[in-house]
């Protein structure tokens, strides 16, 4: 894929292929950003649908993530410390959601979406996501906060911190590599989602996926090199996130399995 984007139309087609030598060319990157509009003498360069794209699944994956991390991260530090009837079959229930197919409920969140408001709006992806992600993170999170041991807050209140003040300055640090690894899979869930942005989203509030999907299917024929420079560049978002926070996504995989 890497290479296809910087080959041009000739050399993609070309057989048999060119993996390294051909003339690299940048032209697929602009036509990501610019089509071209019209034939002939009246054509001329107009701005694409990726830019705005990409910056829908931006904020749209953003804000799912952090409330679905936030969330995450209080209902599992709950579901860790204290107990209450009916603990072990409200988790169940929780994770009984990731069993259900998307596509066995898009039809019912379509109608839903279209009497409420939210179809084609930021806002109706954003609840959507979260709440996918939620039961994943409510379930990492618990993980990790049953690794942190309880002892450290309750020394913390002996010395006078209230309950929250001990999450906050006692908890939090240390759950931080677990947060970051929940953080990076439900970023990635939310980023590469497919079905529910194609059916609820239209032109405005679409996110890269469905607008990559519309590049190839194109009545006109796949301009391949196109395509994978867009998805190239779908990718490096989620790659330079990861890059920053891999020291806390190592911690966080291999939290808890190793014991002192």
């Amino acid at each position: 894929m890497a290479s296809t984007a910087f080959k041009s139309r000739i050399d993609v087609f070309s057989m048999p292929p060119k993996f390294f030598n051909f003339k690299p060319t940048l032209l697929n990157f602009k036509r990501v950003f610019f089509k071209i509009a019209g034939w002939g003498k009246f054509a001329k360069e107009v701005p694409s649908d990726f830019p705005r794209a990409l910056l829908n699944s931006a904020i749209i994956t953003a804000l799912s993530t952090g409330l679905a991390v936030l969330l995450g991260t209080l209902s599992g530090y709950a579901f860790s410390r204290y107990s209450f009837p009916g603990k072990a079959d409200v988790l169940f229930f929780i994770l009984s959601t990731r069993m259900l197919p998307s596509m066995v409920i898009v039809v019912p969140v379509f109608v839903m979406y279209k009497n409420l408001g939210l179809f084609n709006t930021h806002l109706g992806m954003i609840i959507l996501y979260t709440v996918f992600n939620l039961s994943f993170s409510v379930w990492m999170m618990k993980g990790f906060m049953d690794e942190i041991p309880v002892e450290f807050e309750e020394a913390a209140m002996c010395d006078g911190y209230t309950r929250f003040q001990a999450f906050l300055k006692i908890v939090l640090p240390q759950a931080l590599p677990g947060i970051s690894a929940t953080a990076v899979f439900c970023g990635i869930t939310a980023w590469n989602e497919y079905v529910f942005a194609l059916i609820l989203t239209s032109e405005e509030v679409k996110t890269v996926p469905p607008t990559i999907a519309g590049a190839i299917l194109k009545t006109t024929g796949i301009n391949w090199g196109e395509v994978a420079a867009a998805s190239l560049l779908f990718l490096a978002p989620v790659l330079i996130f990861t890059f920053f926070v891999r020291k806390y996504l190592l911690r966080g995989v291999t939290f808890g399995t190793i014991k002192g």
